[in-house]
């Protein structure tokens, strides 16, 4: 992790340091000091496949909560910005990603449940995206760049009820970039 200033914002640059917590291809740098059960996580944040990154990467970018001490278990809703302005439609349709890890990554939830925890908003990659997810109980929205109506919903967080650390989220072959982090809780 570090500090840059990126596209006239001062942000946290996240990059795989001893900061960054390993869960095969995830990776999250833990907001220490954080405790988050229930309440809205708002930020700015940017992703984009970082140049030598594999055809397959997407700029995966998001914000993990809810995360275990021993850091085994979380929840995570994250962006695929390239996915956003694809010609193929069913590519566009997986803008948007919820996962429970370990139990639930992103393809048990695609092949179980088509469509569910997956969703299209607009996106550019390496522009600045305002993300706000507002979670209760065991449901989750995600609102876009200031949307009124949330453009995901998880009514059945795989973890359930429960309290943990929240972190900044990339996948694979990302360059992430991350401002004006606000925590609200309820």
């Amino acid at each position: 992790m570090s500090k840059v200033n990126y596209k006239a914002k001062q942000s946290i640059q996240v990059v795989k340091s001893s900061m960054v917590a390993d869960n095969k291809d995830d990776k999250f740098a833990i907001l220490k000091g954080v405790k988050f059960k229930d309440g809205e996580i708002e930020l700015w944040l940017s992703g984009q496949p970082r140049k030598d990154a594999h055809a397959m990467a997407r700029g995966f970018v998001g914000f993990a909560f809810r995360i275990s001490p021993d850091k085994t278990k979380f929840e995570a809703i994250y962006l695929r910005p390239t996915n956003a302005r694809a010609n193929d439609q069913l590519r566009r349709n997986r803008t948007i990603q919820y996962i429970s890890s370990p139990n639930y990554p992103w393809f048990k939830l695609r092949q179980e449940n088509p469509g569910q925890y997956e969703a299209y908003t607009d996106l550019v990659p390496g522009e600045w995206t305002k993300y706000r997810l507002v979670v209760k109980g065991k449901t989750a929205k995600l609102y876009v760049n200031g949307q009124q109506q949330p453009s995901l919903i998880v009514n059945d967080l795989k973890l359930g009820d429960v309290s943990g650390n929240i972190g900044l989220w990339i996948g694979p072959g990302t360059l992430a970039h991350f401002s004006g982090l606000k925590v609200t809780h309820y």
